[in-house]
């Protein structure tokens, strides 16, 4: 899969969910090129801006879309990544802060 097919594909899912791809074209296909190297290196599309272990269990929560990108959005306007973000968030309505990590630190390895 290339990264425009990825990205037709996700953003009519998504964006049927209320989640839309950052506005900044450049970020969002350098986020989804990281989505489908770690899915050759790990066989599943873990975050890119997150360490993967290589274990799909113990990352089932780095899977994107993360656990946490609906509380992120929902509190920053944006995930953690900064890929999928609020209709708000891309109309600059919103302040463009730093969204901190939510994943426990037990969680890195």
């Amino acid at each position: 899969m290339d990264i425009q097919t990825l990205y037709e594909m996700l953003k009519k899912t998504q964006e049927a969910k209320g989640y839309y791809f950052n506005r900044d074209r450049e970020v969002t296909f350098e986020l989804l090129r990281g989505l489908l190297v770690n899915r050759e290196r790990y066989g599943y599309m873990c975050c890119p801006c997150r360490l993967a272990s290589g274990d799909r269990e113990w990352d089932r929560d780095i899977t994107c879309p993360c656990i946490y990108r609906a509380p992120d959005v929902e509190e920053y306007g944006s995930c953690y990544c900064n890929l999928y973000v609020s209709r708000e968030w891309n109309e600059g309505s919103v302040p463009h802060v730093y969204v901190p990590e939510r994943r426990p630190a037990g969680k890195f390895r």
